[in-house]
């Protein structure tokens, strides 16, 4: 079964950002710069997964500045072996772009299996007045016409980060994150639990560079993805994300459940990067190109 690959890193971009963002750093919107590798593990596979063994590694890098736009980029690769005993090799590689203002979003994803490309999603959205406008290369040339609500990776994070910060438990939007092809938007509902102090990160298993979160709030965060039109139907999600969300973006403790089998993401290493500069001149927020 795929891993949508946007539905990691948004687990991993405050109330709408303003058509004026002024030039500086990413913690403009509440993200710092920063690349955190996590060892992926099998939790449980229930009866029908087909999979006996799973294990890997995720690099996910976020950088950027308000002036020039934010760039995530995620490797994500597993070993698994079924319950005949035969393994493959799957490798994720995500990489995309957006404004500040949540107006466009580059995205090119590509999976991979025993070192053969499969799937290669390439493509532009634009949001315009009454809808978002989605350009697709990759598979093949195509334009979608999506609704004009719902949002982009980056903007979700920093969103669902400013909503834990205002105290609220519930937060729900819809989501376009280039998954499936590039063609599907997805109903999101995020439970916040209480904010945990400063301090919480201690009680972690120490990990390079993460002493950087000693001293940082942290809310433990249950996102669930919904196919649209279900949400309102009991039906059941078609992901669900746990994580511990620190202050600045970064998160800990990752579990993804898939339905008929569950993986965790354990943080062996974060480095905070530096953000981009911006020059003076740049006034407006926004990368026009």
């Amino acid at each position: 079964m795929g891993i949508g690959p946007r539905l990691v890193a948004a687990g991993l971009a405050w109330s709408a950002l303003a058509a004026f963002v002024p030039a500086g750093a990413a913690e403009a919107i509440g993200l710092t710069p920063h690349r955190a590798v996590y060892d992926i593990t099998l939790v449980d596979a229930r009866p029908g997964a087909g999979i006996s063994e799973l294990t890997g590694r995720m690099v996910y890098e976020f950088t950027g500045a308000a002036c020039s736009g934010f760039t995530q980029k995620m490797r994500f690769v597993t070993s698994t072996t079924n319950q005949e005993g035969e393994t493959s090799i799957t490798d994720m590689r995500t990489s995309s772009w957006e404004d500040a203002a949540g107006d466009r979003f580059r995205f090119e994803n590509s999976q991979y299996r025993n070192q053969q490309r499969v799937e290669q999603t390439v493509g532009e959205a634009v949001r315009r007045k009454t809808e978002i406008r989605v350009e697709l290369k990759q598979p093949k040339k195509k334009t979608i016409k999506l609704p004009n609500a719902a949002i982009f990776p980056i903007q979700h994070s920093s969103r669902m980060l400013e909503a834990a910060r205002e105290g609220k438990h519930i937060f729900t939007t819809d989501l376009f994150d280039a998954s499936e092809k590039g063609e599907k938007v997805y109903a999101t509902n995020a439970y916040i639990g209480s904010r945990l102090p400063p301090g919480y990160n201690k009680q972690l298993p120490e990990v390079p560079g993460a002493d950087v979160l000693n001293e940082l709030p942290a809310w433990p965060v249950a996102l669930s993805y919904y196919e649209k039109g279900t949400e309102q139907e009991d039906a059941l999600p078609a992901y669900e994300l746990s994580f511990i969300y620190f202050d600045n973006g970064v998160s800990r403790r990752l579990l993804i459940d898939y339905g008929n089998f569950s993986i965790r993401g354990e943080l062996k290493e974060l480095t905070i990067l530096e953000p981009e500069p911006c020059a003076s001149s740049q006034s407006s927020g926004r990368k026009t190109n």
